[in-house]
């Protein structure tokens, strides 16, 4: 005779057996994903640790009568007073070679900081004064260790009578390491150890504060007519359908498109967070309708059907009680859309945002670039530093997209109705 309850006991124990084994296999992919993750994170986090702290030099700079005219001090030439700092300090610098090596040892940024430092204090004329002054990006990398000085002198960034300066500098108290403020309030620039991302930041924010003054009313003005008010025909059903293939459309299209139609025919200005936001509205456009759809699918029919029945018409109905209790859902939608746009490169090469800027923009109608295209053009330049700029600018960006995601989070709890 056949125990059938044996046989259910065997069965329902093999279930639990395969619903743990389940169960772990979804754990272990979960865990392995946050160790890529971490490692990933860790690794750029390393690289951009470098950017925190800056090189400088104390060099004595004649600020005399006979190198600076008191009644025209921006006429001076800094740049050749910095050098005669540096000669006097290393009077064994005498051939052209050791000349620019020594000179090689300051940063290009050097002369205008002087000329900043005597425009802000004038008292600094006629005396001969001790100026911290930011080094070079090589003499930086000598100092963390970055040079390999065990490679043969001509396979190498820096020299030996380099080093031994860079000993002697030390030696004397004349060198040291200080906070790196340059990297936020700078804009971009050749020179790895004065470059910035403020002209990136301000251009990403111009960009994307369009794109949501575009997008955000737009999208839920869609929204809200296709999914209440749309008539349920063939033409409601090929703009839904289109909608749907717009979302996973390349963005390089929509870059495409802005070069051909915001530049080509409109003549709006070329690398402008103006036409960077509309673009990147454009793209955003979909994914903003479909969160709010789905955020006004939420609200319990109930909620229209009770003001339709007290005497309120649909547009009422819709915009008193249905859109606000869905709000919350599609200003996160639309979070979510802002912090995909904040990361897309390719459609604002398209539309030039790839040029070097090293001002920062003041309106949305000046040149800019965004962070995407500043980690780009950094990404591909040969200097090490830039490397590490490049990291740094990466957790700028991942920093500035995890903020984006808590605001929505935090918006959608605060606003959202429990029923």
């Amino acid at each position: 005779m056949i125990d059938f309850t044996e046989k259910a006991g065997f069965g329902l124990t093999a279930r639990h057996r395969a619903e743990q084994r389940f169960q772990w296999a979804g754990r272990s992919a979960i865990i392995i994903s946050l160790l890529f993750l971490a490692v990933m994170v860790g690794s750029i986090a390393r690289d951009a640790g470098g950017v925190l702290r800056q090189a400088q030099i104390a060099i004595q700079v004649d600020l005399s009568a006979a190198n600076v005219d008191p009644a025209d001090p921006a006429s001076a030439s800094y740049g050749r007073i910095v050098k005669a700092g540096l000669r006097t300090m290393f009077p064994d610098a005498v051939s052209r070679r050791d000349k620019k090596r020594l000179y090689n040892l300051i940063s290009p940024e050097g002369s205008f900081e002087v000329a900043r430092l005597v425009a802000k204090n004038p008292d600094l004329l006629g005396t001969t004064q001790a100026l911290w002054l930011t080094a070079s990006d090589d003499l930086d990398q000598y100092m963390r260790g970055k040079i390999d000085i065990s490679l043969p002198e001509n396979r190498r960034q820096i020299s030996d009578a380099e080093i031994a300066w860079i000993d002697d500098l030390q030696n004397a108290g004349q060198l040291r390491r200080v906070i790196n403020w340059g990297f936020f309030t700078n804009g971009d620039s050749r020179e790895p150890e004065i470059a910035g991302i403020l002209s990136a930041f301000i251009g990403s924010a111009y960009s994307l504060a369009v794109c949501f003054a575009l997008a955000f009313p737009i999208g839920i003005g869609a929204a809200i007519y296709l999914e209440e008010f749309a008539p349920a025909n063939r033409l409601s059903d090929l703009i839904e359908v289109n909608i749907n293939n717009l979302a996973a459309v390349p963005s390089i299209v929509f870059g495409l498109l802005g070069l051909s139609i915001f530049l080509g025919h409109m003549g709006l200005p070329r690398s402008s967070p103006l036409v960077g936001g509309m673009v990147l509205a454009l793209m955003t456009l979909p994914t903003i309708i479909i969160a709010a759809r789905a955020a006004l699918r939420s609200v319990p029919p109930s909620f229209k059907e009770a003001a339709l029945a007290l005497g309120a018409s649909p547009v009422q109905a819709v915009f008193h009680h249905v859109f606000p209790v869905a709000m919350p859902g599609m200003l996160t939608g639309a979070i979510i859309g802002m912090a995909q746009a904040l990361g897309e490169t390719a459609p604002l090469l398209m539309i030039g945002m790839v040029a070097f800027i090293v001002d920062v923009p003041e309106s949305i109608l000046e040149p800019a670039t965004a962070l995407p295209v500043q980690i780009f053009l950094w990404a591909d330049s040969p200097e090490r530093a830039f490397t590490e700029k490049t990291a740094a600018a990466i957790i700028v960006l991942l920093v500035f997209l995890i903020a984006m995601n808590l605001v929505a989070i935090l918006l959608r709890r605060k606003l959202e109705t429990r029923f």
